[in-house]
């Protein structure tokens, strides 16, 4: 399970208060939502040349980037050919890879 990113630390408190009033159905779903919007940090988006710099800074190839985030070298290509846009998890490996590297998956 992914580790949750909050904005700040007053913001994972103020989101796991709303979380328990929540789950004690003393706020419902649609302010909970809310309550993400606020607190939690947004997916970043990253366009094809963004993906492309990123794999290049790490030095490997499509087939081996794919490899390192658990998807197929036909989809690294579409990425970076501006064919699809990573979402969810992937643009989260991605945002890791660029602060990080490679060396985040040893």
């Amino acid at each position: 399970m992914t580790k949750t990113r909050f904005k700040r630390d007053a913001t994972a408190a103020i989101h796991s208060a709303a979380s328990g009033l929540h789950r004690a159905k003393l706020i419902d779903k649609k302010t909970m939502r809310e309550y993400d919007e606020l607190c939690i940090e947004p997916v970043p988006e990253f366009d094809a040349r963004a993906i492309a710099r990123i794999r290049k800074s790490v030095n490997v190839s499509q087939s081996v980037f794919a490899a390192y985030l658990n998807t197929t070298p036909s989809t690294v290509r579409q990425w970076e050919q501006g064919d699809k846009r990573p979402s969810g998890i992937a643009a989260r490996l991605l945002q890791l890879v660029q602060k990080h590297g490679l060396a985040v998956f040893s």
